[in-house]
């Protein structure tokens, strides 16, 4: 039986998503794609969740999407017009996802991986990673809706550099330009991120969401409702607030149990 090709599994309350395509270096195909949006989606709704893990197998983040199924995915308006939805309902699921993301990137992290990337709360990455958009390359262009995080994360120079130029940028010099989140240790990204992950969840899940929400709506990615407005002061009305202010006056640790 072959290996499923995404697999999502669970360390306490972090979920771990892993993309299992070693043999094409985890690059993503029309039902890759679907695959993650089913898991992120489904992982959104997980209220015992407090953070998400992608990562990929093989020592390698995903190097894009798969080339070799072009032929029978892409190559005519009618097919584009249905990959290019799929694409854009995937890397939405991972931005509206109500828990923070955390991308751990190993090896290759170009085209649709970098794209993948952009769209999680955090990076963490060592050295060793290989982070591009190579779309000119092939002679495509990369959607609006995946472009623009990009330019709100380093600014238009450094996103030139990205897609018109096709720089291909080390670790270091990724997180330099600020498509780091973090820097890690060469070999120690798993470690870093998994760490993140835990620290996280050692907050108010209920807080992290909401913060998550906050930075996508003040930032301009999202409208702003009056009931967008009103619900910051919701905290009041959850037990966890009332139970970490009580811990804090009796000098103990907070249990947030996420209502």
């Amino acid at each position: 039986m072959p290996a499923d090709p995404m697999l999502v599994t669970r360390e306490g309350e972090t979920a771990i998503v892993t993309f299992n395509r070693p043999e094409v270096r985890n690059a993503f195909d029309l039902a890759q794609w679907r695959r993650l949006q089913a898991a992120m989606e489904s992982l959104s709704a997980d209220e015992t969740l407090r953070a998400v893990v992608l990562r990929g197998t093989a020592g390698h983040f995903c190097a894009g999407a798969d080339i070799g199924a072009f032929a029978i995915e892409r190559g005519d308006r009618a097919k584009e017009d249905i990959y290019a939805q799929v694409l854009h309902e995937s890397m939405q699921s991972i931005r509206l996802c109500r828990h923070p993301v955390i991308a751990q990137l190993e090896g290759s992290v170009i085209g649709g991986g970098a794209g993948i990337a952009t769209m999680c709360d955090f990076r963490v990455g060592d050295g060793d990673i290989r982070f591009g958009i190579t779309a000119r390359n092939l002679g495509i262009w990369y959607p609006y809706a995946e472009i623009e995080p990009v330019i709100r994360m380093v600014g238009i120079g450094v996103a030139a550099e990205i897609f018109i130029e096709g720089r291909i940028f080390t670790g270091r010099e990724a997180y330099e330009k600020g498509l780091l989140s973090r820097l890690a240790a060469d070999g120690a990204a798993a470690g870093e991120a998994m760490a993140l992950a835990q620290r996280i969840g050692t907050g108010s899940p209920l807080s992290a969401r909401f913060h998550k929400r906050a930075l996508r709506l003040l930032g301009g990615e999202l409208p702003i409702s009056a009931e967008e407005e009103a619900s910051a002061n919701g905290f009041v009305e959850t037990e966890d607030f009332h139970n970490a202010v009580r811990a804090f006056l009796s000098k103990q640790k907070p249990i947030f149990a996420g209502r």
